[in-house]
């Protein structure tokens, strides 16, 4: 959840007024930390008098001793967190360093220690690098959405080397509770290490490879869990195989596909040589190849009657030769809108398109198919009769039929 500015400011505000920290943000979300660390430096300058008069920071709370290389700053008394978050915060570097000298020990300021470790000033990041390698590893974990959040700035790789050390040297403590987090880098770490330190069974990283919504968890978990199917054996086809082909995306689809041939069912690539997606085609004629089937002719045959599976045609133009080309081309009439629109990108494989053949179909009803005739003429855009596209502008055509009129009137330089 993103932090507005005015929300930032509010919580710096309760903190100068004394209120705890876990009253004055939501201590949860990295990004009120970060709100708040960039709030008070801004306040500072548009409101001075709270850092000068009757604020937290008032100069009668401070006593400052100067050195010739790097002042130094010293409370006369302890001051308490709310007061200590503020000057983690503060402009002044000299502040920071010494507010730091007073986070030991105090969990409701880790994070701000953390943020503390990418500062700009070298004397304030060294002690908050000092003082954050003391830190539990469990409290780091708690920390870990803002870690990798600093972790993105030119100095903040140390605290994610530390948190990534924490999560390897006990992960199923740590790892393993930040498997189900909400925040998306914090996830993708977790079960990097997760994986790493072998403390999924291949059925779960199956069944998590085929659900999760995150595409690199996807990649992570079903590399892993084809990586622990043997050579040449489906035991474990129902549990592991299975579920990576009934997914509903692609890569976890062709992960599967893949996993076919270290089963030994080569066969079974088959119905994946017409699925929606380009990469999970590929994979099925390479594990078909790889059983010694060649899967060009299976798409010929496909061709015949490609109603039930449309992407007979572009699977064809993707391995074919430019003679397929004369298999394909009777499609474009094809009653079926999504045989019209493969036979189009099949024809685009072949690089056998022919303009007058696919012109008619800029008028299709089927915006697919008038998307894939506009992707197939622009190279040819300007052998296209420019008052027929400008027919296209018209109001009463669809809106599809319009857009391929402009793309294409664009492309010609009309």
């Amino acid at each position: 959840m993103l932090t507005s500015a005015n929300e930032s400011y509010e919580a710096v505000m309760r903190l100068a007024a004394g209120a705890a920290v876990d009253q004055a943000l939501d201590v949860t979300d990295p990004e009120a930390w970060i709100g708040v660390d960039v709030g008070v430096r801004e306040l500072a300058w548009q409101r001075p008098e709270l850092f000068h008069s009757n604020a937290s920071l008032s100069g009668q709370r401070l006593r400052w001793d100067w050195d010739a290389s790097w002042p130094t700053v010293t409370w006369s008394r302890t001051p308490g967190d709310a007061e200590l978050a503020l000057a983690l915060c503060h402009r002044d570097g000299r502040i920071r360093e010494a507010a730091l000298g007073h986070a030991e020990g105090r969990p409701a300021l880790s994070a701000l220690v953390v943020i503390r470790c990418a500062d700009w000033a070298g004397p304030v990041r060294e002690r908050a690098r000092a003082l954050l390698a003391t830190v539990p590893a469990h409290r780091l974990a708690a920390h870990a959405a803002l870690i990798l959040r600093i972790g993105r700035r030119p100095r903040g790789g140390f605290a994610q080397e530390l948190l990534t050390e924490a999560l390897r040297a006990d992960p199923a403590a740590h790892a393993v509770a930040l498997l189900d987090s909400s925040d998306r880098a914090t996830g993708r770490l977790a079960y990097r290490v997760a994986v790493e330190r072998g403390l999924l069974p291949a059925t779960r990283l199956a069944q998590t490879a085929a659900r999760h919504h995150d595409v690199v968890v996807q990649d992570v978990c079903a590399e892993a869990a084809v990586a622990t199917l043997g050579e040449g054996t489906s035991d474990n086809f129902t549990d592991i195989v299975a579920p990576l082909l009934a997914s509903r995306q692609p890569r976890v689809r062709s992960a599967g596909v893949t996993a076919l041939r270290r089963t030994g069912r080569h066969a079974d690539a088959e119905p994946y040589l017409t699925d929606g997606s380009a990469l999970v085609r590929a994979c099925a004629r390479w594990v078909l190849r790889q059983g010694g089937t060649d899967p060009a002719p299976l798409y010929r045959a496909l061709c015949a009657d490609p109603a039930e599976r449309p992407a007979a045609a572009v699977g064809l133009g993707e391995c074919g030769t430019r003679e397929d080309a004369d298999l394909v081309r009777p499609l474009l009439a094809h009653p079926v809108p999504a045989v019209r629109a493969c036979a189009v990108a099949g024809l685009r494989a072949l690089e056998a398109v022919r303009v007058d053949d696919v012109r008619p179909l800029l008028e299709d009803p089927s915006a697919a198919v008038v998307r894939q005739a506009t992707a197939a003429l622009l190279p040819w855009a300007d052998h296209l009769p420019p008052q027929h596209l400008r027919e296209l502008l018209a109001e009463y055509r669809p809106r599809h039929q319009q857009v391929a009129a402009a793309r294409l009137l664009r492309a010609a330089g009309v």
